[in-house]
């Protein structure tokens, strides 16, 4: 009897959680010889400037122990989804028997959807912020099975750290968090600012959570008052409540200085969106806990689909048939695919472009040792540096 309405790591890896098609194709051609096939994945459709594609972990997880090569773009690359002669990027590439993996394109497409989709729209909060810290507190507007996963898509995508547990714990960092209101509702806010003042600093960030009852500005300067050694105010006013959010940042910045309290910074949360930023930095605030947009943002469509049987070149129609190698120049990120291995020169500007597929798996095996989540968040972070928001898929 289950406990919780989910999948566990048995129902994925036997192909229960797929939908049932392709098991009735599979039970179709069970008399017929298997045929080995080259596959790729590829984004059918977006609503973002650009992918950080991430989930690939998960699709090593379950493609091992089969009879398949598999090459991919490594995660962490932020890039646009089409070339720049509008030939869709191969993110992934499966080659051997068909039947190897049939049975787990739906669990395949949904670890790179729903991961690429909080990554890249994490992505756009890190350009939005620069060199101001996030923080993912998106978790619990989901479902408690998939919080390691936002969490780490999230924090590949940019976040400087994340409030789950579990989440944490797999990228290797300390979860982030404050008190929820509910703790100054029952004991009051100065008895638990006592309590935060009395912690032994370490390198423990003491934060004050300031408006459950308080006005923002007088909250604030009594929170900075009482812990001596405070690192942040954190604003978590209800939209009910706001008025302007940028205005009541200004006010809390204003006063805190005005009264002495100029090392103490402002955390701003509470249904922050990437539009909603650079109102909230030109204000005054210092850090951010970003949640349910990052949590539930858009899915990437990304698409599954055959383009070689037994080496030959065969697709269904609106596709491009035949295995793509996809190339980025490392000056301009000037990114084509050839039907060839070899090296081009940029067409932009001459430079010698190179392969940006790595082989992950051989025969069933993984090849080499995987990137830690923090590597992977360096490439995104160096990969942002060549792109704009204002750029439109292409």
């Amino acid at each position: 009897m289950r406990i919780f309405n989910m999948a566990d790591d048995e129902d994925i890896r036997s192909g229960k959680a797929s939908d049932v098609y392709f098991e009735r194709s599979h039970e179709l051609v069970r008399s017929l010889p298997d045929r080995n096939v080259t596959a790729e994945i590829t984004v059918s459709g977006s609503e973002f400037p650009w992918i950080d594609f991430t989930g690939l972990d998960e699709v090593l997880s379950l493609l091992e122990s089969t009879e398949l090569d598999l090459y991919a773009i490594p995660e962490g690359t932020v890039l646009f989804p089409r070339d720049s002669r509008g030939i869709p990027v191969p993110f992934v590439t499966i080659t051997g028997p068909y039947r190897s993996f049939a049975r787990f394109e739906t669990a395949i497409l949904g670890f790179l959807c729903q991961s690429s989709g909080i990554s890249s729209y994490s992505s756009l909060i890190r350009k939005a912020c620069g060199n101001i810290p996030y923080y993912s507190f998106g978790i619990r507007r989901m479902h408690p099975a998939i919080s390691p996963m936002i969490d780490r898509a999230a924090f590949i995508g940019g976040a400087d750290g994340v409030s789950g547990i579990l989440g944490a714990e797999i990228i290797g960092k300390r979860p982030v968090g404050t008190v929820p209101h509910s703790i100054s509702l029952l004991y009051g806010d100065e008895t638990v600012w006592k309590e935060i003042a009395n912690q032994p600093k370490n390198d423990t960030v003491k934060v004050a959570l300031i408006d459950t009852y308080s006005d923002e500005k007088f909250g604030a300067l009594k929170a900075a008052e009482t812990i001596s050694d405070l690192d942040f105010i954190r604003l978590d006013t209800p939209s009910s409540r706001r008025g302007n959010f940028a205005s009541i940042v200004r006010e809390v910045r204003w006063e805190l200085d005005l009264h002495g309290f100029n090392k103490v910074r402002i955390m701003v949360s509470g249904g922050i969106r990437e539009e909603d930023l650079q109102d909230l930095i030109k204000a005054g605030a210092d850090a951010f806990g970003i949640g349910t947009s990052i949590s539930s943002s858009k899915v990437v469509d990304f698409s599954l689909d055959i383009v070689e049987i037994e080496g030959r070149p065969i697709t269904k129609r609106g596709k491009f048939s035949g295995r793509k190698f996809p190339f980025r120049c490392p000056s301009c990120y000037t990114v084509i695919c050839k039907s060839s291995s070899t090296e081009p020169s940029c067409p932009s500007c001459g430079v010698a472009m190179k392969l940006m597929q790595k082989q992950f798996l051989r025969n069933g095996k993984q090849a080499g040792q995987y990137q830690t989540p923090d590597e992977l968040r360096k490439r995104t972070i160096s990969d942002l540096k060549h792109f704009n928001r204002d750029i439109s898929e292409r």
